[in-house]
């Protein structure tokens, strides 16, 4: 074990706080503050200062398990990873490679991610691998990629925020999702700029807001358009800004002008005052920004939707220029590099195209393969769990608990019952891994070193504290051992710097390069900004370009001088062939469900303070337990009265899917047509055995923030 304090970087959110870990004298760490960081500046919320709860063998797996007449049992690694193996070479003798699935996390670091796309596409050569992330910025992304030719969660660092002029937050609870981010909200408002808030709730960040507007939910798109049509209709159009740097702007134009005003009220809930308000409020500024998260990007159209706020940027000049821009707040720990390096099911790393020629010459020259041999692109996250047991026989599964965070999870459930075999890596024996035939107990953030990527797009660097207990070993070892095992004895390394170096190579000239990224330069700098090629004039592919930095980092690096990292995107052209951004047209439809005489409320889900997605790690520390012990139902009191509600009463929650039960609580915060849950439980309150599954057709993104549902009261 280390002796002395070592700075790192909280395992959860996309913020990536910045921590110290220090030795405690009978074992285990403690957290300390790290003020230098410039990310959270020494604040952490609850989930962060009790993270080490995890790291006890008092709740975490500290010996492989097999499943042995229906039951778990404890295992050698040996035994565990050779009856693996064994279900994997059995399955695609007798099915085909395809009939191998893989399945991964946003939480895995930049090298795990990496390494399981390789092994997935080169070991096992199944097309079939995805990864939770897909739940979580997928629209985001895709809308990004469209308009600017990028997908980066933020283009800009956090801290031009609070010296922008104005926000408008869609969809979003930074109070509760990443409470050292609210300061940059606090800070926008001390130094004169405004905050609006678009959510159907009241929230704690809505109460810090100048103007929250509450629409009905899956109404996101047209409110965007309406606020469009609005500026165009009072002349606040950039005009000289679209002429010079955007194109389609007349498509755009005229699919915003049908959303007018009173029209987008009846649609939203919103008043034409508040819409003209919100515009007032954003184009008066100098700048201003969008910022966006799961409330539009998790619904089946939450590409148009992104893309409409996008527009409402573009339109007034707002992208691509200083303080000023589109952005998305990217949820899970390393959900930004996680979608980058080869996890996700039609990429291969640095953020390339899998059906790209070039892109699949380059990796494969890489990875030591032929091109032809790597697969194409395969089933998206929600497509995969449901071929579960049919065309998908065998599954490995690596940081995620589909059973409690998949859409209409009762059934992602019984497909995962359906499996011939399912493999589980994780910390702990999650809801999913209780069902599994043999889990892996792996290290997690303090026992290991890897990198990740902020929502910032910032690269960062998370350092081994502590010693991992006996019989635990890291996901790299794991597929180390299983690629060995299935014949492939060479090109999966354990150690998550040589892993590093071999991404640096394969992103190398991608959208996301980093090739000019060290371990070195990511201790010395705090983080480095992608893209970051690896030199001023060097040729792809030199080995050169790969060599470590200099013994004074201000000296030039063997390939020219060092790249600084870009902090700040699109500021002299966009990522797109011409350099304009793109202009999507783009018109309201409803939600994928809409209430009606059976089902006529709307849910909503959503997070809490002191719990983290599926809670697989939150719900077994104490402290967060006693502020968040379990599922509610949160309904206005209007609602509550026509159903006999009183506060705590126990309220069924019913939808084509199913019915989750939960306590009532009763508030003037929320729409009275909507109710909300939160999504971190398993079992009798689980949200997500309510969500609909219907998916975005292009960033296959599950509509997890609207259904329609109907309330009943449970008799004691």
């Amino acid at each position: 074990m280390q002796t002395a304090s070592t700075p790192t970087h909280c395992p959860y959110c996309a913020l990536q706080c910045g921590m110290n870990l220090s030795p405690l004298p009978k074992g285990g760490v403690e957290v300390s503050e790290r003020a230098d960081f410039p990310v959270n500046r020494g604040a952490l919320c609850g989930k962060g200062r009790t993270a080490p709860a995890v790291l006890s063998s008092r709740v975490r797996l500290t010996s492989p398990l097999v499943r042995s007449k229906g039951t778990l049992v404890p295992a050698t690694w040996d035994e565990a990873l050779d009856r693996i193996a064994g279900a994997l070479t059995d399955a695609r003798a007798a099915h085909g490679p395809d009939a191998l699935g893989v399945f991964g996390g946003g939480g895995l670091t930049n090298e795990k991610a990496y390494t399981l796309g390789k092994f997935a596409r080169v070991v096992l050569g199944t097309s079939q691998i995805d990864y939770n992330g897909r739940f979580c910025m997928s629209s985001a992304a895709a809308a990004g990629t469209k308009a600017f030719g990028l997908d980066r969660g933020l283009p800009f660092p956090l801290e031009d925020i609070p010296k922008t002029g104005c926000v408008i937050l869609v969809g979003s609870n930074l109070a509760e999702t990443m409470p050292p981010a609210l300061r940059y909200l606090s800070e926008l408002r001390d130094n004169g700029g405004t905050l609006i808030v678009i959510d159907p709730r009241r929230t704690k960040t809505a109460e810090q807001a100048d103007l929250h507007l509450a629409p009905r939910p899956g109404t996101d798109l047209a409110l965007a358009l309406g606020l469009l049509h609005l500026v165009v209709a009072e002349g606040r159009v950039d005009e000289a800004y679209v002429q010079q740097r955007t194109a389609g702007w007349e498509d755009a134009r005229a699919a915003a002008m049908a959303h007018w005003p009173e029209y987008v009220e009846r649609i939203t809930g919103v008043s034409v005052p508040q819409l003209r308000e919100a515009v007032r409020l954003f184009c008066e500024p100098e700048a201003a920004m969008v910022l966006t998260a799961r409330g539009p990007e998790q619904q089946s159209k939450g590409t148009d939707t992104v893309g409409a706020w996008i527009n409402l940027c573009l339109a007034t000049g707002r992208a691509g220029r200083p303080l000023s821009g589109y952005g998305c707040l990217t949820g899970q720990g390393n959900g930004q590099g996680g979608r980058e390096h080869g996890q996700k099911a039609d990429q291969l790393p640095g953020y390339r195209k899998l059906t790209d020629p070039a892109a699949r010459r380059h990796v494969a020259e890489v990875w030591g393969v032929a091109p032809d041999s790597l697969p194409g692109p395969g089933r998206s996250a929600y497509e995969l769990l449901d071929a579960l047991g049919t065309d998908i026989r065998t599954l490995l599964l690596m940081g995620s608990n589909p059973v409690v965070s998949a859409p209409h999870a009762g059934h992602i459930e019984e497909r995962l019952r359906s499996l011939d075999f399912l493999a589980v890596a994780d910390v702990v024996l999650s809801e999913t891994a209780e069902l599994a035939d043999v889990v892996l107990p792996v290290t997690q953030w303090a026992e290991e070193t890897g990198t990740t990527t902020n929502l910032e797009g910032r690269v960062l660097l998370r350092r081994q504290a502590i010693t991992p207990p006996d019989g635990v070993r890291s996901d790299l070892e794991v597929l180390h051992e299983l690629a060995a095992r299935l014949g492939v004895e060479k090109g999966f390394p354990t150690d998550p710097e040589e892993v590093f170096e071999e991404l640096r190579r394969a992103s190398a000239g991608g959208p996301a390069d980093y090739s000019g990224i060290t371990y070195r330069r990511l201790v010395e700098e705090d983080g480095v900004f992608w893209p970051c090629p690896a030199g001023v004039g060097a040729d792809e592919g030199e080995d050169a370009v790969l060599d470590v930095l200099p013994e004074d980092p201000a000296q030039d690096g063997p390939a020219g001088p060092l790249h600084p990292g870009t902090p700040r995107l699109f500021l002299d052209r966009f990522a797109t062939e011409d350099g304009r951004a793109r202009f999507v047209a783009v018109s309201h439809r409803a939600a994928a469900e809409e209430p009606d005489a059976e089902y006529p409320v709307l849910l909503t889900t959503g997070r809490v303070v002191a719990q983290y997605q599926s809670g697989a790690q939150t719900r077994r520390v104490d402290e967060l337990n006693t502020a968040a012990p379990g599922p509610f139902v949160e309904l206005h009191p209007r609602l509550a009265e026509r159903l006999g509600a009183a506060e705590g009463d126990p309220v069924a929650v019913v939808s084509r899917r199913g019915r989750a039960v939960a306590p009532a609580r009763i508030t003037s915060t929320i729409r009275p047509d909507t109710v909300f849950m939160p999504f971190h439980w398993p079992g009798e309150g689980r949200a997500n055995t309510l969500t609909n599954p219907a998916l975005d057709p292009t960033s296959r993104m599950p509509e997890f923030k609207t259904c329609a549902v109907r309330l009943e009261a449970v008799k004691s």
